[in-house]
């Protein structure tokens, strides 16, 4: 007879956000748990939850003293240091010599804890920087005190649980938190203003970045509650106003509304913890036919627009400075889509339609008979105004202009066209080819049927469209680059490790690059001149420009494209 291998019991101390995922993944993995809170609702959230093959039970208590019994206990209350050491010494002295408590604490000093434990050898940690899930990233910590055994039993309950180990340095840990607090904060605050709604905040970071979850939609996963402690935390030790709690935030935890584990936060939840689905509005009018489509300039971002046009099966006209620039942008458009037949995109057929769809073009009198043109020109606002003057002039008064800046006002556009009810912004995002994601933007004189078109067009294109008030940077890039500044802000201290800064964003957050790579992907440049725009248009400390990058962009020091960067050498 086989003999299966015994799963120990587990405790667990506080059925927020962190123990009742924890919970979730024992039950789930066919372990008996005793959970543990003395808060009634808590408890009531997670009674009548089915166990695992019908065999391992979930015991729910307000009683620390049922711990007794567990083989292993975690402890998961509220990241105060007071509370954490009377719960570590309770569950010491109840459980047997030997038993290993495990402690969730992100941010305070483990030694310490396990001294005033009163049996550090019996005491580790496991660092979530995001809720644990199945695959998710986890950190166990140990001390010098340490037993063997303990570690042993603890790296034995990750494997079982599934969870991903990872080591990440400590000071990493704590520029990381601060570094993506301020940035979920900034985007409470975004969505308090009303400048863009919660799904549209949450996709455009998701699709423009790359995100695993989008700022809101996170804050529900860490629970409310957690952020709201986690915030006051740096504020208070930082006196840096930039983690002053959004009062929505505030406002949020004291109705109980604390994420997925009460059912409502900045989401609605059901039973299963899935977010209520959220049904899009429709378009705010009839959209007018698009036949034709025109792209003015030569450059990566107008190349892509045009080809992403074409492939769609809209006759495309690529205007550029003169015939040479012309040829030579249609002839690259055709080198990408060779790399899509290869990349299984596209067929050849695809290849062979497009290209029979797009013509290049020297002068803007080409574009009189398109009814939609998308400028992608400098990122200068004189050069834009200048052509959106031309453009005003030689196209037929029903066509709908539009800009893909990306940090310039797009009223200032609309204004220079003499026609502003039919100019918007549609910022894509770069390779746009690739990335499926438009910022639509509307300005307070763009009327509902160029809006509808707009949309339309991005549909028909297989693109995922986000609305957002005209205003410098509009989502992703108002969210975006605060977070890339304080980063650089880093390196005004000596022990900032940037490859591990990096890796706690990616290991601890899950995000696919660190802010540094970030940087050097985006461009040095781009990245300087994009934070240039958004001081002057809010003065904010967090939008000024980098001294550090001002002098890596004087140097030559552009990033990944020329190899000189941040991370990239």
């Amino acid at each position: 007879m086989v003999m299966t291998p015994h799963k120990p019991v587990v405790g667990i101390v506080g059925l927020g956000t962190v123990g009742r995922a924890l919970l979730d993944m024992l039950r789930d993995t066919g372990h008996e748990v005793i959970g543990v809170d003395s808060d009634p609702a808590a408890l009531a959230r997670l009674n009548g939850r089915p166990t695992a093959d019908g065999f391992a039970p979930v015991h729910l208590t307000a009683e620390i003293d049922r711990l007794s019994r567990a083989d292993l206990v975690i402890e998961a209350v509220s990241e105060d240091e007071a509370v954490k050491i009377e719960v570590l010494h309770r569950l010491h002295t109840l459980c047997a010599d030997g038993t290993p408590v495990v402690t969730t604490t992100s941010s305070l000093p483990l030694p310490r804890l396990a001294v005033a434990s009163g049996r550090p050898a019996d005491t580790m940690g496991l660092r979530f920087l995001i809720p644990p899930g199945p695959q998710g990233p986890v950190e166990a910590l140990r001390t010098p005190m340490t037993s063997p055994d303990t570690a042993v039993a603890v790296d034995e309950l990750v494997a079982r649980l599934g969870l991903k180990p990872v080591t990440v340095n400590s000071r990493c840990a704590a520029d990381a938190t601060a570094l993506v607090y301020a940035y979920l904060n900034r985007a409470m605050s975004l969505y308090e203003r009303g400048e863009a709604d919660r799904d549209d905040i949450d996709t455009a970071m998701r699709m423009g970045c790359g995100l695993p979850f989008g700022p809101l939609e996170l804050l529900d996963r860490i629970g409310l509650d957690t952020a709201l402690s986690v915030l006051t935390g740096l504020w208070v030790s930082t006196g840096d106003d930039s983690f002053a709690p959004a009062p929505v935030l505030t406002r949020l935890v004291r109705q109980g509304s604390l994420g997925r584990k009460t059912g409502h936060g900045f989401y609605a939840y059901d039973a299963g913890r899935s977010a209520v689905p959220h049904r899009p509005a429709g378009l705010p009018a009839a959209p007018a036919d698009v036949r034709r489509v025109g792209v003015v300039g030569s450059g990566t971002m107008a190349r892509g627009i045009a080809e992403v046009t074409a492939v769609a099966g809209l006759p495309t006209v690529l205007v550029a400075r003169d015939a040479d620039k012309a040829s030579q942008a249609v002839a690259r458009i055709g080198e990408s889509l060779v790399r899509s037949i290869r990349r299984g995109r596209i067929t050849p057929q695809a290849k062979a339609a497009a290209l029979d769809l797009l013509v290049g073009a020297d002068n803007v009198g080409a574009l009189g008979d398109c009814d939609l043109v998308i400028e992608a020109v400098a990122e200068d606002i004189d050069v834009k105004r200048a052509l959106f003057a031309r453009l005003g002039a030689v196209c037929e008064p029903g066509a709908l202009l539009a800009t893909t800046t990306s940090s310039l006002s797009v009223a200032a556009c609309a204004e220079a066209s003499g026609r502003p009810s039919r100019v918007l912004g549609m910022h894509f995002f770069n390779p746009a080819p690739a990335m499926r994601l438009v910022e639509l933007v509307r300005t307070d004189a763009t009327s509902d049927e160029a809006a509808a078109t707009a949309q339309a067009v991005c549909e028909r294109l297989g693109r995922t469209t986000v609305h957002c008030r005209d205003r410098v940077g509009f989502i992703v890039n108002y969210l975006l680059f605060p977070y890339l500044g304080r980063a650089l802000n880093l390196l005004d201290r000596y022990d900032t490790d940037i490859v591990g800064t990096d890796t706690a964003i990616e290991r601890g957050f899950g995000h696919p690059m660190g802010p540094f790579a970030l940087l050097d992907a985006i461009g040095l440049d781009v990245s300087l001149a994009i934070q240039g725009e958004l001081y002057k248009a809010f003065g904010e400390p967090d939008f000024m420009p980098s001294p550090v990058l001002e002098q890596l962009v004087a140097a030559g020091w552009l990033g990944r494209k020329n190899r000189k960067g941040l991370r990239s050498q």
